[in-house]
């Protein structure tokens, strides 16, 4: 049976470390497949566990060489870790600093020290020794992990560094004492450069998984339960569903729950990117994480650990994260084989510059620049720290995208297809006005009875309001058994009336469904065009065969929708809308709008059908609605974009969810999108371009170890500002 396990890894420090990793885990039987994200620290493995176990996972890392941070552990361990690795290669950068200059400075003031030993000069042995100190104290780490990975018959970044600090400090031992020049300030240097590009990258790696910080920061750690009469502080992890948890105002709430006493405002901004404060009271879902403002509230738990609306925001953001563009993959394809083709090249280098000049020392000091130059981690992390920075910025501005293959897919959007209601409305239908057929003799009352009952059972959106309705005015509906729904249609049931003795039918539709159980419509003609210009859907109640009066809804367009149409005009996409309702209302929301192309009264199961026909005609297709009610057309398009409809972000079908109730994010989150797969293309383009301008010129002699080092730590750093661009969005 197969099984995905999901992993926290400390110890990697390039796209190299990545690669080994995934290399041995996919060489073992009952592994389906790796993959191991560099940048996140993660890997994640699917495997058969009839085959192979998760201690069996875990210990074929730790065989590599890296060690696994338990789930409790995890988020505390990456923060002082962190911390630690920051400030140990801070302090080395600046040691390296002070003992590497002597040995540059001697390179313009050339400063001499009486006296000799062993027939070498003093100035040289202490040349030696300041040397010895940065490349084996200093960068002990790079020689002590390139020993492991020639343990494990592997090669990664660090065993690249090893080979070029130890030839050029040990050609200069033999030169010391054979005669010839000395490249001690060669060594020394490159650590120090090294150990700077590392510093640097690690605090611009650290800023780019900033937001993710920031959200895995969010949950609290205590919450007051209600035991033995009164409320004593558990450890979040004890708490259960179905406890009742005490949150004063001013306090985050600790997990998601059901208020069942008190009211206040929450502040749900860490989770939707929605500023303004939303009003709770009795009944009201609230969320963990989520800031309890102004008033002591009691909730009921009805989500826990991993099922909470953060958690499934947390795990779908890291999920997002996996994604390789097919450059990417073509990328860690070269990484895996980059390392030992480097050395081969730089041997090459040795022979060809011995043969060409004679001179061992030059040969020596062109392979270390081949060497030192040479960087698969640019390679490696183009993609991740893009989709990392990406992600994170959207789930910080309520903006959830569920997969990384929505960056690519948004490159090229020609359509975004809106589905009105939900969308750019409000779907909050409410009744505006009961319209009496005058040939009948029938009240409102009795309309809205008629329609109440219909309604009651009815989970359609127009249904609840005009049930809803009949119940704000007192009006008890008619009690109505075995009714039936037609999709884009209404409701209809068979009632026997008692007085009359007499079957026949009721209904609650749309024209249509007039039309389709043979009914008289020239009224609902009538009133159809008397008011097309409102943009209210109108549904007609019957009695047997007597239509006897209509009910006008209306639903109002969201506060964002025209500024959503706008933006999309002004990037250059087509808006076009589409909806169930009646063709008067959708043409009257279109004209509002300005949108031009508008498809009205089209059954949910066509709107899939629309969607292909767009696309059949080489269009690339968003389609943005209701997250469930509209999953078979978001499948279709190439790109799905759901208004979150509810707590269980799991449930949605969109690529990318839209956490916060405003069409303009529909835009914003095709924004981001493309300005992310852009910056993974500059990312590839910049590391392939690096890599192969710079081998050939050290090895033409063009670059000397020193130059070689301070590029390629520039190079990642490069790589990594880069995608923290996509932060400045607008």
């Amino acid at each position: 049976m197969s099984k995905k396990l999901s992993l926290k890894i400390s110890g990697m420090h390039c796209a190299s470390c990545a690669a080994n990793i995934t290399i041995n885990l996919k060489k073992s039987a009952g592994i389906e497949s790796a993959e191991v994200n560099f940048t996140a620290g993660k890997a994640t493995v699917e495997f058969d566990e009839t085959m192979i176990d998760p201690e069996k996972i875990k210990k074929i890392i730790k065989d590599t060489g890296y060690e696994i941070v338990e789930n409790g552990t995890a988020r505390e361990h990456e923060h002082s870790h962190g911390t630690r690795e920051e400030k140990s290669l801070k302090k080395k950068t600046i040691i390296g600093i002070l003992l590497s200059a002597p040995l540059l400075l001697r390179m313009i003031w050339m400063w001499d020290i009486p006296g000799a030993y062993l027939g070498v000069s003093a100035t040289n042995w202490v040349q030696a020794g300041l040397a010895f100190s940065v490349v084996f104290f200093l960068g002990r780490q790079f020689h002590r992990n390139a020993a492991k990975a020639l343990f494990r018959g592997q090669a990664d970044m660090d065993t690249l560094i090893s080979l070029g600090t130890l030839a050029s400090y040990g050609y200069s031992v033999y030169a010391m004492f054979a005669g010839g020049d000395l490249y001690f300030e060669g060594a020394a240097t490159i650590t120090t450069l090294i150990l700077l590009g590392r510093w640097l990258e690690f605090k611009t790696r650290d800023r780019a998984s900033l937001s993710m910080k920031k959200l895995l920061e969010l949950g609290v750690k205590k919450a007051r339960v209600l035991a033995r009469g009164g409320f004593v502080l558990k450890d979040i992890n004890e708490v259960k569903i179905g406890d009742i948890l005490f949150v004063k105002a001013g306090e985050k709430i600790p997990l998601d729950g059901e208020i069942i006493d008190g009211r206040s405002s929450v502040d749900e901004s860490m989770l939707t990117g929605e500023s303004l404060p939303v009003y709770k009271e009795k009944g009201a879902d609230v969320f963990g994480a989520t800031m309890n403002l102004d008033g002591a509230i009691k909730i009921k738990v009805t989500k826990n650990g991993e099922n909470t609306v953060l958690a499934q925001i947390i795990r779908t953001v890291e999920e997002a994260q996996r994604f390789k563009a097919p450059a990417q993959r073509l990328a860690d394809k070269i990484s895996a084989v980059f390392v030992p083709v480097v050395v081969g090249i730089a041997f090459l280098t040795f022979i060809g510059w011995f043969l060409a000049t004679g001179d061992p020392g030059e040969a020596i000091i062109n392979a270390v620049a081949v060497l030192v130059i040479s960087c698969p981690c640019a390679l490696g992390v183009a993609t991740p720290i893009a989709i990392m920075v990406g992600s994170s910025v959207g789930a910080k501005n309520g903006i959830l995208i569920k997969n990384g293959e929505s960056f690519e897919k948004a490159k090229n959007a020609d359509i975004v297809v809106f589905d009105k209601t939900g969308t750019l409305t409000e779907g909050k239908p409410t009744v505006e006005k009961i319209l009496k057929n005058k040939k009948y003799y029938f009240t409102e009352e009795i309309i809205l009875k008629i329609a109440g009952g219909l309604a009651e059972n009815s989970d359609h959106p127009l249904s609840r309001a005009v049930f809803a309705h009949a119940k704000s005015l007192k009006i008890k509906p008619d009690r109505v058994a075995d009714s039936k729904e037609v999709p884009g249609r209404g409701v209809y049931a068979h009632c026997e009336t008692t007085a009359e003795k007499l079957s026949h039918v009721i209904l609650l539709g749309n024209r249509r469904l007039l039309s389709e159980f043979g009914l008289d419509t020239a009224w609902a003609d009538e009133i159809t065009e008397r008011y097309k210009d409102q943009g209210g859907t109108l549904l007609f109640t019957s009695r047997g065969p007597e239509v006897i009066g209509a009910i006008l809804l209306t639903d109002k367009l969201k506060p964002g929708s025209a500024e959503a149409i706008k933006d999309t005009k002004a990037a250059g996409i087509e808006p076009v809308i589409i909806s169930g309702d009646s063709r008067t209302s959708v043409e009257a929301i279109a004209k509002t709008l300005g949108v031009e192309k508008y498809f009205a009264e089209v059954l949910p199961g066509d709107k899939m059908a629309k969607v292909r026909e767009f696309r059949k005609s080489g269009k690339k297709v968003v389609f943005a609605g209701d997250g469930i009610n509209d999953a078979p057309a978001m499948i279709e398009a190439d790109l799905g974009i759901a208004m979150a409809s509810g707590a269980d972000i799991a449930k949605e079908s969109g690529d990318i969810i839209i956490m916060q109730n405003d069409p303009r994010k529909i835009m914003e989150a095709i924004r981001l999108s493309q300005k992310t797969f852009r910056t993974i293309r500059g990312n590839l383009f910049w590391a392939f371009f690096y890599n192969i301008l710079a081998i050939p010129l050290a090895m033409a002699g063009f670059i000397s170890p020193m130059i070689a080092a301070l590029a390629m730590g520039l190079s990642d750093v490069t790589v990594i500002g880069n995608s923290l661009r996509i932060y400045r969005r607008k």
